[in-house]
């Protein structure tokens, strides 16, 4: 029996807050996009900025381990890239300067990658970063939120020596503490603080 479930306006990205605004696009973990994003994205929205969380996954979303693992094994890292990149369009398409990238596990990687392209003018990632073998300068500020146990040294060695500005995070809190919708996952303090440093951190990148 799949473990996947499936979430409302499939394929379809979500909006929040006022066009025109610097924006700022949320990318889902490997669980899909599941409805703490909406609360993420109106939360954001409310601070300053025209909000974009598009779906990776075509439809699908996980609400346990075993049907992540199912999405992660059947995405297409092409097309989610290509749909990153789509919605990174739409606020500048509705007249934002600037856009921001939040990106969560899965996310997170591909927000990296996004902005390796020039694609962002801010990123934040949850509990991710790029491999040795994603090499590349990240030309804009990144903010890391490292999770117990993470292992981010060497990549943040390696994008400060081509100048990148980055600011980390550590939580004594698991991989996915911001996810709450699994309850098995989300620390509700973690993933407070960390939205708090991410507003801040998207206000004094994005806004004039």
């Amino acid at each position: 029996m799949s473990e996947l479930v499936d979430i409302p306006s499939p394929g379809w990205p979500l909006e929040f807050g006022v066009p025109g605004r610097a924006g700022v696009v949320i990318v889902h973990d490997e669980y899909g996009r599941l409805p703490y994003l909406e609360s993420y994205g109106t939360a954001l929205a409310a601070q300053g900025f025209h909000v974009v969380v598009p779906d990776l996954f075509d439809g699908k979303a996980a609400v346990h381990e075993a049907g992540a693992a199912e999405l992660v094994a059947r995405v297409d890292e092409g097309f989610a890239q290509a749909t990153l990149d789509d919605a990174i369009g739409f606020p500048r398409a509705a007249g934002a300067t600037r856009v921001g990238v939040i990106g969560l596990g899965l996310g997170g990687r591909l927000a990296l990658r996004a902005a390796q392209s020039g694609a962002a003018d801010a990123v934040v990632t949850y509990y991710a970063t790029l491999g040795d073998d994603e090499g590349g300068i990240i030309p804009c500020p990144v903010m890391l939120h490292r999770a117990a146990g993470d292992e981010f040294d060497a990549f943040v060695s390696r994008v400060k020596e081509h100048g990148t500005p980055v600011t980390q995070h550590s939580y004594a809190a698991s991989s996915g503490f911001a996810n709450a919708t699994v309850a098995e996952l989300v620390d509700p303090q973690a993933a407070a603080l960390a939205f708090a440093r991410s507003v801040y951190f998207m206000q004094a990148q994005l806004l004039d």
